[in-house]
């Protein structure tokens, strides 16, 4: 598998991801329906998708890139539909954990390049 085919399954599950972690507020500790089914249904897909992924690239890559980017659109999706505001110090957090995203995917050779 090519790494552009990798990282776009990657991509998916970072969104699935998202999408079900968004949903789960609205399960309301799971007594409504359609948004557990939701939730779940969107958790299984990122899973399915992580499986693939580590096929090709180290668990602790993928892990990494998959819960630091999860993080930041968390926080973004939660800025824009809840209106939940992050102080200075958790955007700081934010923007060290994107950087380490980064410098994991273009330095480490960890990953292949």
């Amino acid at each position: 598998m090519s790494q552009i085919a990798t990282y776009t399954i990657l991509g998916i599950a970072i969104g699935f991801e998202v999408i079900g972690t968004s949903l789960l507020p609205m399960t309301q500790q799971f007594s409504r329906l359609w948004p557990t089914l939701g939730m779940a249904a969107c958790y299984a897909v990122a899973f399915f998708c992580l499986s693939i992924t580590v096929q090709v690239l180290p668990v602790a890559i993928v892990y990494a890139v998959w819960s630091g980017m999860g993080v930041v659109l968390i926080a973004m999706v939660n800025y824009v539909v809840f209106r939940q505001v992050l102080d200075l110090w958790a955007m700081l957090g934010l923007v060290l954990i994107v950087g380490g995203v980064v410098i994991i995917n273009t330095l480490s050779k960890s990953v292949p390049h």
